[in-house]
């Protein structure tokens, strides 16, 4: 009987585990890094507090950072340079590389900062 009951905990053990990877996994795959090329382009910069103050910022392909940079520097700690996707949104880098902000994306063609912290940057395509 404490055979069995040993075999079944431990059954239970490796079931739970396997789902567990097995979550984990399927979430992995469920964010999809962008290329850079589907998000190289124009854009604009707003807080989302005054939409009214759009500043022009354009995305490389090279992955850095053209347009009006002074205008974002401006609500940032540090002027960022450069750019690069990440599965669940675009993080903008300063001149070591390290991140300045990231920007979680919230639907196609929208992404806002996500931690409190910062300041509340909506990064929007701009119309064509």
């Amino acid at each position: 009987m404490t055979h069995n009951a040993f075999t079944y905990r431990a059954m239970a053990w490796l079931i739970a585990t396997l789902m567990m990877f097995s979550g984990d996994i399927a979430m992995a795959s469920s964010l999809r890094l962008a290329d850079p090329s589907e998000l190289a382009g124009e854009w604009q910069v707003y807080l989302k507090s005054a939409p009214q103050n759009i500043c022009a910022l354009k995305l490389e392909q090279n992955q850095t950072l053209a347009g009006d940079i002074e205008c974002l520097a401006g609500w940032l700690s540090e002027t960022p340079i450069g750019w690069f996707p990440e599965p669940d949104g675009i993080s903008l880098t300063g001149k070591e590389g390290s991140r300045v902000i990231h920007l979680g994306r919230q639907q196609e063609g929208r992404y806002q900062s996500t931690k409190h912290s910062d300041p509340q940057i909506v990064l929007q395509r701009a119309p064509h």
